[in-house]
């Protein structure tokens, strides 16, 4: 399909040829595909992390789960929106130029403007509070919770293909599905580097993570799961930026560095990732449960903690 726009259109595809609309028309408003996204993910996460606490090992009961749904969800929502502004366009924070209720642009969540990074600090945070609070092993919810970010990774890309925003650099004669879009001020034919995100940074990575979970012995061996997690999404995140366009108020850093402020931000992620699965795998592995294990009681609505290791 994509080859016959093409075709027609002179050897790029015209991206509002496609029909794509932002969201559903209710009429009395429209529902935006990228809040669906981040609906269908947080859901996906919460019922499959339900699943994956049945299964033998687990460091925290359904309590736990309920808590860290709604803690995560503002760790995606107010982390996304700060790093946005921190490292991607800091005068958001001075600027009171907004109309209506809200004037304050950092708040206006309806303005655009999320972070990668920042939601994954947030997201970071609300584990560390929930561990905290409810006395879990952290590396290990962390582990929990990274199998499950890939859909939401995946949808949203989607979502901003669908938006028709975030498109990237410009591509070659040699690239036939590159696509106009409409926003470009040089409409010229750019790589659909929101494709190229949704099935690196999403598709990829959530079948790894459910492979890893589910077909291997990787949830017994702390640490394995999320570094896991960070090494993959970070590298493709990292050879992705080279087909995406810079912010445009990053461009000139970009040129002039060499490297965009996303691969800048991922770079430590892959190094701390790398660390992560070496120092899991230099270690024992927690027991699975099995009988003639031994298990300690934490707390209340939890199961049982396996501190007993095997070789």
């Amino acid at each position: 399909m994509l080859d016959m726009l093409a075709t027609a259109t002179g050897g790029a595809i015209e991206w509002s040829e496609l029909g794509l609309k932002p969201g559903l028309d209710l009429g009395f408003f429209t529902l935006k595909y990228y809040s669906l996204a981040y609906l269908a993910g947080i859901i996906f996460a919460y019922w499959h992390l339900s699943r994956m606490i049945k299964a033998p090992g687990a460091p925290m009961g359904q309590l736990h789960v309920d808590d860290l749904f709604f803690y995560c969800t503002l760790g995606i929502i107010l982390g996304g929106r700060l790093g946005y502004a921190t490292f991607y366009e800091p005068s958001l924070w001075t600027d009171f130029s907004g109309d209506g209720f809200v004037s304050w642009k950092v708040l206006r969540l309806w303005d655009g403007g999320m972070s990668f990074h920042g939601g994954l600090l947030g997201v970071v945070v609300a584990i560390g509070w929930v561990s905290w609070r409810g006395g879990l092993p952290f590396l290990r919810v962390c582990d929990y919770i990274a199998v499950n970010v890939g859909l939401g990774m995946l949808l949203g890309r989607i979502a901003n293909f669908i938006n028709g925003e975030l498109w990237g650099r410009v591509a070659g004669p040699d690239v036939p599905w590159a696509m106009i879009f409409p926003t470009d001020p040089l409409a010229l034919p750019r790589h659909p580097s929101q494709l190229y995100q949704a099935l690196g940074e999403g598709l990829l990575v959530l079948v790894v993570m459910l492979c890893l979970f589910w077909l291997t012995r990787a949830r017994f061996r702390p640490g394995l799961l999320v570094g896991a997690f960070t090494v993959l999404i970070s590298s493709a995140r990292f050879a992705n930026e080279f087909f995406r366009q810079p912010d445009a108020q990053l461009t000139e850093f970009a040129m002039r560095t060499g490297l965009s402020m996303g691969q800048w931000l991922t770079i430590p992620l892959i190094l701390l990732g790398i660390v992560l699965v070496a120092w899991a795998l230099s270690r024992r592995e927690l027991a699975s449960g099995r009988p003639g294990t031994t298990a300690r009681p934490t707390v209340k609505g939890a199961p049982p903690e396996i501190d007993t290791e095997v070789v």
